[in-house]
């Protein structure tokens, strides 16, 4: 089963990654202050597809291409009915979307890089 989810083009230092995702739905987002964001006027939101036998490879691709200099403010996810892929500049997340103890090792680890709480609220 395909994954979807939503990647924010601004998360990203190297916007090549886009030229090889589904990509169903693009819109742009106003940023506003709650959003921890204060270099950004706006968000460009993507919402993808990822077929399951690439959702790995994507996963690592994404990581990798996430912003650098702003990285502890950025994730990326996506899923499926059965599993939850959150990224992180260094980190990859594939969680059990029946076990919400996964999701709170996420959790904990966004708060560490200061993502706020409620940009975590993933079930």
């Amino acid at each position: 089963m395909n994954f979807k989810g939503i990647i924010i083009e601004e998360s990203l230092e190297d916007k090549n990654i886009l030229k090889n995702l589904n990509i169903l739905k693009t819109e742009t987002e106003k940023v506003s202050s709650e959003d921890n964001t204060p270099w950004l006027k706006k968000w460009t939101l993507h919402t993808i597809e990822v077929g399951e036998d690439k959702a790995m490879d994507i996963a690592e691709r994404i990581a990798r291409a996430i912003d650098g200099k702003h990285a502890n403010s950025w994730y990326v996810d996506y899923k499926n009915e059965e599993y939850h892929f959150i990224i992180f500049k260094k980190k990859i997340f594939v969680v059990d979307r029946s076990k919400k103890e996964e999701y709170d090792e996420v959790k904990k680890y966004g708060l560490k890089l200061g993502i706020p709480d409620e940009q975590l609220d993933f079930m």
